[in-house]
C-alpha cells in the first residue's frame, strides 16, 4: 500500500463538492427546474458520526427525479458489507467519502443513468491506513438508439485512455458483470465502468483516474438527454418504462453494495433510498411480444457486448 498524503482526505472531499455542483448545474440546464439542497448532519453516537448533502429534483419536465448526493461519514469500525469482502479492514476506524447519483427521466426514451464515485480510508493506532477508491457510471435505456451506446461507451473509453490501454476494458467488463440480475439472467442496462479498491500506482494517479471518471459523466450522459427528451411517446412506452424501472429496484435492494453499505454503516435512509425511482410496475411473468420495440431491449442489449467494436 502506497503513501498517502496528509491532506488526501480534504483534496477528495473538495472535488466531490464541486463535482456534485456541476452534474446539478448540468441537470438543471437540460431540465428547467431546480435541486432543492438538504444539508444533513448525523447525531453522534454508536461509533458513526458525519452527514452529506443531498441534491434533489423532482417532478421536473425532464427529469422525474434526479438525485445527486454527497455524504462523508465517519465509524469506529467498518460494517459487515465491507469486511466480508475485505477481511483485513475489521477492527478499523473508516472515513468513507462519495458522490452518488441517479437519474430517473421523465420520457422513456431518455436512459435512466446512475455514477459513483468514491474514497474509503480505514485506520488503526501504529499500523499504515488502507485506502482505496470506487466508482462508475452505468446506462440503463428503455428504448435503446444504437448510436447513444456506442457513443456512451466511446466516452468511457476516452476516459480510461490516459491510464493505460487495458483500464477500459477491464473496467467494462466489471461493470457488465456486477450490475447483473442473476434471477433474470440479464444486465441491468448496457453498462459503462465498473471498478473499485483501486490504490495501484500511488494516490496521485488513483485520483486522477477517478477524477477522469466522475468528470467524464455529465458530457456522456447529458449528450444522449438533450438528443432524446423531446422525442414524442405514448401510453405504451410509458408503461413499459415503469415495469423495466422494476428490475432496478430489484437490483438496489438485492444486489447493490453501496446501498447495503450506507444501510449497515447507519446512512441517511433517506438519501441511501432516493435511488429509487417514484413510480414502477411489476407484472407477472410478463415478455414483449416478439418483434415489438420492446423486444429489442431484450434480445440486443441485455447482454455484454463489445459496443466499441461496432
Amino acid at each position: 500500500m502506497s503513501a498517502l498524503p496528509e491532506n488526501a482526505v480534504a483534496q477528495v472531499k473538495a472535488w466531490l463538492l464541486g463535482l456534485q455542483q456541476q452534474i446539478v448545474d448540468g441537470l438543471e440546464q437540460e431540465d428547467g427546474g431546480r435541486f432543492i439542497r438538504d444539508e444533513w448532519q448525523r447525531p453522534d453516537g454508536e461509533g458513526l458520526a458525519g452527514g452529506g448533502i443531498v441534491r434533489l429534483l423532482s417532478e421536473g419536465e425532464v427529469f422525474e427525479q434526479a438525485g445527486v448526493n454527497f455524504s462523508h461519514v465517519q465509524g469506529a469500525s467498518m460494517p459487515v458489507s465491507a469486511t466480508a469482502h475485505r477481511p483485513e479492514l475489521a477492527g478499523r476506524a473508516f472515513q468513507a467519502l462519495g458522490v452518488s447519483l441517479v437519474i430517473h427521466p421523465r420520457n422513456p426514451y431518455v436512459p435512466t443513468s446512475h455514477a459513483n464515485v468514491r474514497f474509503f480510508i480505514a485506520e488503526k493506532a501504529g499500523e499504515a491506513p488502507i485506502w482505496w477508491f470506487g466508482g462508475g457510471f452505468d446506462l440503463t435505456p428503455y428504448y435503446p438508439f444504437h448510436g447513444d451506446v456506442v457513443e456512451w461507451h466511446r466516452m468511457a473509453s476516452k476516459a480510461c485512455a490516459p491510464f493505460g490501454e487495458e483500464v477500459y476494458p477491464k473496467y467494462k467488463a466489471w461493470c457488465d458483470e456486477y450490475f447483473y440480475l442473476k434471477h433474470r439472467q440479464e444486465t441491468r442496462g448496457i453498462g459503462g465502468l465498473f471498478f473499485d479498491d483501486l490504490n495501484e500506482g500511488g494516490f496521485e494517479r488513483c485520483f486522477g483516474l477517478t477524477r477522469s471518471v466522475g468528470e467524464a459523466y455529465l458530457p456522456a450522459y447529458q449528450t444522449i438527454v438533450n438528443r432524446r427528451k423531446a422525442t414524442p411517446y405514448g401510453e405504451r412506452e410509458r408503461d413499459f418504462q415503469l415495469y423495466r424501472r422494476g428490475r432496478y429496484v430489484e437490483f438496489n435492494l438485492v444486489f447493490d453494495r453501496g446501498t447495503l453499505f450506507g444501510l449497515q454503516s447507519g446512512g441517511r435512509t433517506e438519501s441511501i433510498l432516493m435511488s429509487l425511482p417514484p413510480l414502477v410496475k411489476w407484472r407477472y411473468n410478463w415478455s414483449p411480444e416478439p418483434g415489438t420495440p420492446e423486444a429489442t431491449l431484450y434480445d440486443h442489449y441485455l447482454r455484454p457486448r463489445d459496443w466499441l467494436a461496432e
